[in-house]
């Protein structure tokens, strides 16, 4: 097609070409031949129905008209948000990105849009559209970016949760990048988003930014508590955060809990525990509230045993083993700990290994993939356990399997760029080189090679953005 066609024009060529007529093609299409005719004379607009039934009669693929769409009736019209709004969700079905970007910038010129064009957004990543949303939500930010709209935060919240993905330095700068607009966010949405950002730096192990957020979402959510519940309470509230306001209160205790773990504060972290094991204070008494509450007291009793086993009272190992069994869920954390402490300790757990076999050779299939900050937090304790297999059988000197498990969790590190992990993996690997295979040592060298290009990349990306 030449750049000064126009719909119009290929559709009469179609016809004319074809030999066939305008009541023809509209039996074929479905379409009107008034409706047909009117379009070709030029005294009638195109809906998005119509365009895709004309570009199907004309044996064409589907969207191969939007280019010609933009140019002939969004860009060379008064903007029409009725003919915009359904162009715009049918791009992002057909994956036509370079469309709605055209749009979107072109829309943007007129700002009385933009309230339009965020709902558009919203509507798009709610239908899990998230690559569409982004850009209009990226657009749509820069038009407030000197203001200080709840809006502009929605959109740097909902493209900081579509940015979470498998590179944890683009994690760390998502992140960063997002902490400043949570203020700017309604009270539900601050509750949401704090959780989401603790949970993101869980996974970035910055445990002092997790310690932080999650003081902050326990303020802020206690505030909020009492305004509904206390005797104070409010008789009108606004949005609602997505799970009860109680949980708010009680996750942050659980991952205050998590960050004394990491500290090695094993009594700090019992004392966190016995706050979120008592919830005689909590009055949701909802279907999805008593869930909740019974997960609660899973949590307690798990992480109970587990600071308990971390602080070096072996002896819980049993409890702790028969809780894993009847908790599938809490298998991968459970094994992890049971092997840092076998490590830190020097204790024999093969039994426990031997038990849940089966188990531990189903965890590289559940954590092949990585995507949310969920499922990344899982695959990097996966990798985390992997170093600790492989600690733990090069020092019982059972060498094949050791490294074996050591260049699989380097792997792992490796597709998360989690320098932790790979460090861990380095100086295990030299100090055991004198039993590494020529094989191991190949593909050791090789891993390391992505190592230093992913750290190129780090510091290229990084450097992009300062």
């Amino acid at each position: 097609m030449k750049e000064t066609t126009t719909i119009r024009a290929e559709l009469e060529q179609y016809i004319r070409r074809e030999g066939i007529t305008i009541s023809k093609f509209g039996e074929k299409t479905g379409i009107n031949a008034g409706t047909i005719s009117a379009i070709i004379n030029g005294n009638r607009p195109i809906a998005m129905l119509l365009l895709d039934r004309i570009a199907a009669g004309m044996g064409l693929e589907e969207g191969s008209l939007y280019e010609l769409y933009i140019d002939e009736f969004i860009r060379n019209t008064a903007p029409n948000w009725r003919r915009v709004r359904p162009f715009l969700h049918r791009c992002a079905e057909l994956n036509k990105l370079d469309c709605i970007k055209q749009v979107v910038e072109f829309m943007m010129d007129y700002l009385i849009y933009a309230p339009a064009l965020f709902e558009t957004a919203e509507e798009l990543f709610n239908e899990g559209r998230h690559e569409a949303a982004a850009i209009i939500y990226k657009n749509v930010a820069e038009s407030e970016k000197y203001q200080h709209s709840e809006r502009l935060a929605l959109c740097q919240y909902r493209l900081f949760t579509i940015a979470i993905g498998d590179d944890q330095d683009e994690n760390l700068w998502a992140a960063t990048h997002f902490e400043s607009f949570v203020e700017r966010l309604g009270e539900a949405d601050q509750l949401d988003a704090l959780r989401d950002l603790a949970n993101t730096y869980a996974s970035l192990r910055r445990w002092d930014k997790v310690e932080w957020f999650a003081e902050k979402m326990a303020q802020k959510a206690k505030v909020q508590y009492e305004q509904k519940y206390g005797n104070n309470r409010k008789s009108e509230r606004g949005k609602e955060p997505k799970g009860p306001l109680f949980m708010y209160i009680v996750y942050s205790y659980v991952l205050r809990a998590g960050v004394w773990d990491e500290r090695g504060d094993y009594q700090k972290a019992l004392e966190y525990v016995s706050l979120y094991s008592d919830l005689s204070w909590v009055q949701e008494d909802t279907e999805e509230a008593q869930r909740l509450k019974a997960l609660c007291s899973n949590w307690a009793e798990a992480n109970g045993y587990l600071y308990q086993l971390m602080s070096g009272s072996l002896d819980v190992i049993p409890q702790y083993v028969d809780y894993l069994e009847k908790n599938e869920g809490e298998i991968l954390v459970g094994l992890h700990k049971i092997m840092v402490a076998a490590n830190r300790y020097d204790f024999n757990v093969d039994h426990v290994l031997q038990h849940f076999e089966k188990q531990i050779e189903a965890f590289a299939d559940q954590h092949a993939k990585v995507g949310t900050y969920t499922e990344q937090m899982s695959a990097d304790l996966y990798a985390r356990f992997l170093a600790e297999m492989a600690c733990y059988d090069l020092n019982k000197h059972r060498y094949s399997k050791g490294m074996k498990f050591l260049l699989e969790s380097l792997s792992y590190s490796v597709v998360l760029n989690g320098n932790p992990v790979t460090i861990k993996c380095v100086g295990l690997f030299e100090k055991y080189r004198h039993t590494a295979t020529s094989e191991d040592k190949e593909e050791y060298k090789n891993l390391l090679g992505e190592v230093e290009y992913i750290h190129d990349k780090k510091d290229r990306f990084f450097s992009a953005r300062i």
